[in-house]
């Protein structure tokens, strides 16, 4: 069990500081570059990454990491007595909180409105100022929940 509890850490360690990575590149500038071109093709692009994420190695790590994070919030209370504990435990709630469920309740809605709209229609050009705004706000939660967890994920494993 102890062996299984470290490599869970350490996956999800590395595998929360690599989804803070992708969801940080989204908010510091691909959002931006993106409302920055023509409605239209800023729809388009979107959308088309949207497309492609769901076939990518994103969403193995993506759920992967969740699996991780939600096993380590609920398990290392029930079996561990060490601060090590206490640490994985609050990342994994912190991860699947403020990652997993903001992502499920509020980012893939988003997606799967825009998914519906021709990028060129009056309908997408009146809701891409309000998805890039509001989408990058949940966004920028998502990262600092990624970065957040995997913080203490390294934490947690410094104390073992």
């Amino acid at each position: 069990m102890e062996l299984l509890f470290t490599t869970t850490l350490w996956f999800a360690a590395i595998g929360c500081g690599l989804m803070a990575g992708v969801y940080f590149a989204f908010s510091a500038f691909v959002m931006k570059a993106l409302a920055g071109i023509p409605i239209a093709n800023g729809v388009a692009a979107m959308q088309s990454i949207n497309r492609v994420i769901v076939s990518s190695a994103f969403l193995p790590l993506f759920f992967g990491t969740t699996i991780a994070g939600l096993a380590l919030a609920v398990l290392p209370p029930l079996f561990w007595n060490a601060d090590s504990a206490i640490y994985a435990a609050i990342g994994g709630a912190v991860y699947v909180l403020g990652m997993f469920v903001c992502t499920v309740a509020f980012n893939v809605p988003l997606n799967n409105k825009l998914a519906a709209q021709g990028p060129t229609s009056e309908e997408a050009a009146l809701f891409w100022q309000t998805y890039v705004r509001t989408w990058s706000r949940w966004n920028h939660l998502r990262t600092a929940a990624s970065a957040a967890a995997s913080t203490l994920f390294i934490y947690a494993i410094s104390l073992r």
